[in-house]
């Protein structure tokens, strides 16, 4: 449905995006992970078309979009951009905002549409409520209900969830993203937030200084991190050498994260002292150093600092 071949985006002299190159199937979820300032914004403003792409194309149904410079009015009807700043009228009220975007020849239709609407985005106690008196999570929402409105094919959400509390969040993702495929709406997510990128994506395209670090779905990204860039979207890491965790004599180092490694009853070549526990609930994380190296693990029960106890991988 939606091919992107970017081969270079570059802005005031400085390249933004390079070799960029994947396609998304209709009721597709992809999300784009990366640090602050690596592309993601920029790559779904080029895909909508809010930018003029050079070098490189963008198809949509075998059909080229040309971008900024060849149409009246930027950005494509088929598809919606929820960007950080939102797109809705703060003095009028949340049901207004919604059915703005309706035809509003069959009041009934459209009233049954934004009720169905609000419901997604958890708003329906809201609906007359001005825009103006709601909190910066709520106008989120509000943004969201406004680009479904239409039924678009393809839905672009640059950090859709960064203004909502952690309990509404988890609710609010599961109900979204629930309603996008069952409906066959295809998503692209740019989003530093690992559990959605893990929880909901078919697949995880990963940037890193405007290129692809890897892309594919989530569970191979997780199981095949290479590097500490990738392993730390996924939280605390260990670069640790292969010989100190392994019968084989292996030069290179390995990457964990605290779930692989546990306390040994044994002695081993891994022998941490601890500085700090972390309660985490169904855990303890444990933050130890080894060698001037900080290391981390997870343990059923709190550790004193500066105790000493070996490990092992799992």
């Amino acid at each position: 449905m939606l091919k992107v071949d970017i081969a270079s985006f570059t802005y005031s002299e400085k390249a933004i995006l390079k070799q960029i190159a994947f396609s998304l199937q209709p009721g597709e979820h992809l999300s784009v992970l990366g640090e602050s300032g690596c592309g993601k914004s920029t790559l779904l403003h080029l895909i909508y078309g809010l930018l003029h792409l050079d070098d490189g194309s963008i198809f949509y149904n075998h059909q080229q979009l040309l971008g900024p410079t060849q149409t009246l009015i930027p950005g494509e009807p088929f598809m919606k951009l929820v960007a950080q700043e939102f797109n809705i009228m703060s003095f009028t009220t949340v049901a207004e905002n919604i059915g703005s975007h309706l035809s509003r020849q069959d009041q009934e239709k459209d009233n049954a549409r934004i009720s169905e609407l609000l419901t997604v985005v958890d708003m329906t106690e809201y609906a007359n409520t001005l825009v103006k008196n709601l909190s910066g999570g709520q106008k989120q929402r509000v943004a969201l209900a406004k680009a479904l409105a239409n039924q678009p094919e393809l839905l672009l959400l640059d950090e859709p969830f960064s203004n909502i509390d952690v309990f509404r969040k988890n609710k609010l993702r599961r109900k979204l993203f629930g309603y996008l495929k069952e409906n066959n709406i295809s998503c692209i997510t740019a989003t530093h937030d690992n559990e959605e990128a893990l929880a909901f994506s078919d697949r995880i395209l990963m940037l890193k200084n405007g290129e692809v670090e890897t892309l594919a779905t989530p569970e191979n990204v997780y199981k095949n991190v290479s590097n500490v860039y990738q392993a730390g979207f996924f939280g605390e890491v260990n670069s640790l050498p292969a010989t100190l965790l392994t019968a084989e004599k292996l030069s290179e180092e390995l990457i964990l994260f605290p779930h692989q490694l546990r306390v040994s009853d044994k002695k081993t070549k891994l022998q941490v002292i601890v500085i700090k526990t972390y309660f985490k609930g169904s855990h303890f994380l444990i933050e130890s150093e080894w060698q001037g190296k900080k290391v981390f693990f997870e343990h059923f029960e709190k550790l004193q600092a500066r105790t000493s106890v070996f490990l092992s991988k799992k």
